[in-house]
């Protein structure tokens, strides 16, 4: 579809269809094509819906395509540049960013899939979108995106995270994004936890299962949805812990485990209750202070029972530094295309909780009308 020749499925050129999906689909997972709309969303996520914070992320990403021009790859930059300064504007202190390094263009693609290092142009569009979200405290998320580009992905961001997330400025600015069902990842994890405590830096991790398991070869990524459960949960218990596990491995014994900011991107219920009770535990011996910064992540039009049993949860309220924050996607309809092929995808199993998910948000609603006549 995104790169339909038929006029009839093409998104660009046929106006009722992208109206169509524009009403739809797009319109219950996607926060806006603008300003405007992009802040009455996240205006009502945050004061009717009573999320802590936004993770917003532009989707502008590239999946392939041919070699580009100088010209085109320098206008490409420029349009994601644009978007991720954009996407700085509209959040408030103590948000996120969420992109996609692809979205930087073809070339990038290629360095990133070559394990290369950014072009002065790149480095200077990433340097600035992390400076500008620095200076208002707000979050980068990078997310992963294939396994073929992931270790030039962990590349750039480590040395982003060496850059920002000092001792000195006190809490994490840059995020690496791991995706759990690749075998590899509780290693990859413990690599950057082991440069963290080297660098003296605070590790940045977001956790996810991951979203590119279709068109990942096999035997990179686990053969079962259960061995991807284990895994997830065992890295959320070792950096939420701030222990090495026979997961979560050192390549040096007696390094020792440094300081981490987690996000925890999941749609799955026992997960998040998995990581409040390990945080329930952690209360009842350090005052909150002490604890890692957490944020619970689900994405806008999804798994929203999670969402609001994390707003209303009493012991998330007593963990001060603990957020539960909402994913809301931004862009044309055209940029969020394969965002949206995506959650198609992941709604087969979330179709599942649709129940759950009806019956949690009436709980809500009936809530809040008791709450507006006195009766709560």
């Amino acid at each position: 579809m995104l790169d339909s020749k038929s006029y009839l499925m093409s998104i660009e050129r046929n106006p009722v269809l992208s109206k169509i999906l524009k009403s739809t689909f797009y319109a219950q997972f996607c926060a806006g094509e603008n300003k405007k709309e992009v802040v009455a969303k996240t205006s009502v996520a945050r004061e009717l819906m009573g999320y802590d914070g936004i993770m917003l992320e532009y989707a502008l990403e590239v999946l392939g395509g041919t070699t580009p021009t100088a010209e085109e790859t320098a206008k490409e930059i420029a349009t994601w540049r644009k978007g991720i300064l954009q996407s700085v504007e509209m959040t408030k202190e103590g948000d996120f960013v969420g992109l996609k390094w692809s979205g930087l263009g073809r070339h990038a693609l290629h360095l990133l899939k070559t394990q290369q290092e950014a072009t002065p142009e790149i480095w200077s569009a990433i340097t600035a979108a992390c400076d500008a979200a620095a200076a208002k405290n707000v979050g980068i998320l990078p997310g992963a995106e294939e396994e073929v580009t992931n270790p030039g992905l962990e590349k750039w961001t480590l040395a982003l995270q060496k850059k920002y997330n000092t001792r000195e400025r006190g809490h994490v600015v840059v995020y690496t994004t791991y995706q759990c069902y690749v075998k590899a990842v509780p290693s990859r994890i413990a690599q950057l936890l082991e440069s963290a405590q080297k660098g003296d830096f605070i590790a940045g991790v977001k956790l996810v299962r991951g979203a590119y398991l279709t068109s990942e070869p096999r035997e990179l990524v686990f053969q079962s949805k259960e061995a991807t459960d284990v895994c997830y949960d065992a890295c959320a218990e070792a950096v939420l812990k701030r222990e090495w596990s026979e997961t979560v491995k050192p390549s040096n014994p007696n390094t020792p485990f440094p300081d981490v900011c987690i996000v925890l991107a999941t749609h799955n219920a026992a997960s998040v209750k998995k990581a409040q009770k390990i945080r329930a535990a952690q209360l009842l011996s350090s005052p909150p202070e002490k604890l890692s910064r957490l944020a619970y992540a689900q994405l806008m039009g999804m798994a929203d029972e999670i969402s609001q049993e994390l707003v209303q949860d009493p012991g998330k309220q007593a963990d001060l530094q603990a957020k539960a924050i909402k994913c809301m996607t931004w862009g044309t309809t055209t940029e969020c295309l394969n965002f949206l092929l995506r959650r198609a995808s992941e709604n087969k199993e979330a179709a599942s909780r649709t129940e759950d998910t009806m019956h949690a948000m009436s709980a809500e609603l009936w809530r809040r009308m008791k709450g507006v006549f006195g009766l709560a």
